[in-house]
């Protein structure tokens, strides 16, 4: 056996999925799927969700014939190829003008192949190199979307998350509300009101600079980690709903605390981890399909620098899957914030 085999095992999670342009297929064509359909097999549509006048257009056959350049065809698969390759800048358009739109990229396409077949190009080694290694992309694509993104069934992510639930553990929740204010002394002021009956959530709206003030300060409910360490330690030192906080002091200013309701947390429904779920799913069998594949296979690099930052690359992807992995009772695969969202360790609504 070599003794690089197995140095280039799989790139791990989503970063092996999105380097390799596989983790979606775009509906880019006139004939757009609806709004739901991308939805998770378990995550219903919404209820009041408008039927259509009409049913959906039929699917249209892949062998259909659209254009002809020559005596060249171009099928609607040759369409949705090119709306793959082209999925960007299609999904900035209209959808009235992506069909126009790569239907001409296509002609363009067919009338430069056969000037490049006519110099003789189709005949250069590095031409059918490329040949060959756009051949196995397309395989590629075709064996993830046949074997691996098949595996991605209701059933799986019904597992994935029964295990989940089994292992979850509740924490301490609370909701609380504050008053955020910009020195001790205002802030100390305002809880001698406070315990003199004036009314927390009015103080707050007249005096509070958070941004959130206008809803009486209230921050809703969190957990452990999800705010800065002065307040939350403040917050959850609090025992009995109405208790008041001593003033304290963040980054952001001085607050009030006032302890609200206190609870144990629950695990998410399915539908908010759906796409968490899913996308577990599909990892796991990414990684599963190449590593058997890997195992059975002897892969040698020939220059041994390479073979040693393949290596390093490798160690550290592991490391980092390993480190981003849930434990027991953790959400499977939370996905980054979204743009726009804050981090977990928020500020109080600043």
């Amino acid at each position: 056996m070599s003794q690089n085999r197995k140095r280039i095992a799989p790139l791990f999670g989503a970063v092996a999925l999105t380097l390799a342009g596989l983790t979606t297929v775009p509906h880019v064509l006139a004939q757009d799927a609806p709004a739901n359909e991308a939805a998770p097999a378990n995550e219903a549509a919404p209820a009041n969700e408008a039927a259509p006048a009409a049913a959906a257009p039929e699917q249209v056959p892949p062998e259909t014939v659209i254009a002809t350049v020559g005596d060249e065809d171009i099928t609607e698969a040759d369409l949705s190829f090119a709306a793959e390759d082209l999925a960007q800048e299609v999904s900035q358009m209209p959808a009235e003008e992506r069909r126009p739109f790569l239907l001409r990229v296509l002609i363009d396409m067919k009338l430069m192949a056969g000037a490049a077949r006519e110099q003789g190009l189709a005949d250069e080694p590095l031409f059918q190199q490329r040949l060959g290694y756009l051949e196995d992309q397309a395989l590629r694509r075709a064996y993830f979307t046949e074997t691996i993104a098949a595996a991605v069934t209701p059933e799986a992510m019904q597992a994935l998350y029964d295990d989940f639930v089994a292992n979850f553990e509740p924490e301490d929740e609370i909701r609380a509300s504050h008053i955020l204010v910009e020195t001790e002394e205002e802030a100390q002021d305002l809880k001698e009101q406070i315990e003199n009956g004036a009314d927390f959530a009015e103080l707050a709206t007249e005096h509070s600079i958070d941004p959130g003030a206008a809803n009486g300060g209230d921050l809703g409910f969190f957990g452990p980690g999800q705010m800065v360490q002065p307040f939350e330690e403040a917050a959850f030192a609090l025992a009995e709903p109405g208790d008041i906080s001593d003033p304290v002091q963040t980054q952001f200013g001085w607050h009030i605390i006032r302890l609200e309701e206190r609870r144990q947390s629950e695990p998410p429904t399915m539908q908010q981890l759906a796409p968490q779920l899913q996308q577990q799913v599909l990892v796991n069998a990414f990684d599963e399909a190449v590593a058997d594949l890997t195992a059975n296979t002897e892969v040698d690099i020939a220059d041994p620098e390479l073979a040693a930052a393949v290596e390093a690359q490798q160690a550290a992807e592991e490391a980092a899957a390993a480190g981003a992995a849930p434990a027991e009772g953790e959400a499977p695969a939370a996905a980054a914030p979204a743009e726009g969202e804050a981090p977990a360790e928020e500020a109080p609504a600043e």
